[in-house]
Order: C-alpha cells, then structure tokens, then sequence
C-alpha cells in the first residue's frame, strides 16, 4: 500500500481547532466538514489538494481536542497520508481508527519541503521525496495496524 502526491507543509503545534474549526462542528458530513479542511492556516488547501497528497508538518500535530472530526476531514479531503515529527496521541489513535495513514519521521518532516512530489509506502515505511531523490526511514506500522488502515477504519476492520 502507498500514495504519492504533493506536499502541503505545516508548522510544530497544528492543532485540532486549525485542521477543522470548531465553528463548522454543527454536522458530521465528513464531505461537508472537509470543505473547510485547514482553512484557518491555510485557506487554499481544500481548493488545491488532490487524492494522494501529503501532509508534513513538526511536532505535536494535531494537538488540542479530542475530536475524530480533525483525522476524518484530513483523510475526506483526500489527503493521502501525513508525516510528522510527532503527533498528539489521541491523534494519532483517531488517526488509525478512521483509517488515516500517518507517519511519524523527524528527518523527513524537517528536510521535505512544500510542494515536493512524495512517495510513501506503507508496508516498508519508506518516504521518497521525488523532487530531492532523498529518502528516509520511518517506522512502518505493524501488520495488524496497516490492516486497519487499509480497511478504512476499525470499525471496517472489525466487519471484515
């Protein structure tokens, strides 16, 4: 399993209330949260991002709340993985239970920059930026987490 797709970079810190605003959270229509997808940070994102693309950012991404609504959007958008220097942990869980791949690689996130072309392949954990040729190492997730993800979420993996 892999995407590839270009890079939209972020800054250390992004929290739950940037990837989607707490003034939108009166639906839960993932297609219609998703239209507002990083807005506050960056307001051309949802109009320039394609299936496949990759978030980079620094540390402690998606920090602040508790909200599955900040993974769901991201993935909705069709943003195909993101790669951090460190994630929130509760991000991080949420991030596995709808099914978002993410990464955790402090090289990768300090030296990829925005608009790259990114490959990433999730079963070697191996991160190419194809612009630079440069590639990094992150730690893959183990068997019975990237069938979680490939399912589209826990609760898909659970049907199964």
């Amino acid at each position: 399993m892999n995407t590839k797709g270009k890079v939209f970079k972020y800054p250390d810190n992004v929290d739950t209330d940037v990837i989607i605003p707490a003034r939108y959270l009166n639906t839960s229509d993932a297609q219609e949260l998703s239209k507002h997808c990083m807005e506050d940070i960056d307001a051309e994102f949802v109009k320039k991002v394609n299936k496949g693309d990759v978030m980079v950012a620094g540390w402690n991404f998606g920090c602040g709340s508790s909200r599955e609504h900040a993974p769901l959007v991201i993935k909705t958008s069709g943003t195909g993985c993101v790669i951090a220097k460190s994630f929130a942990r509760i991000f991080y869980r949420n991030a596995i239970n709808i099914g978002l791949p993410i990464l955790e690689c402090e090289q990768a996130a300090e030296e990829i920059s925005a608009e790259d072309e990114v490959e990433v392949d999730f079963d070697t954990g191996v991160i190419t930026d194809k612009t630079t040729g440069k590639s990094y190492q992150a730690q893959p997730f183990p068997e019975f987490i990237q069938n979680i993800i490939k399912a589209g979420g826990l609760l898909k993996s659970l049907k199964k």
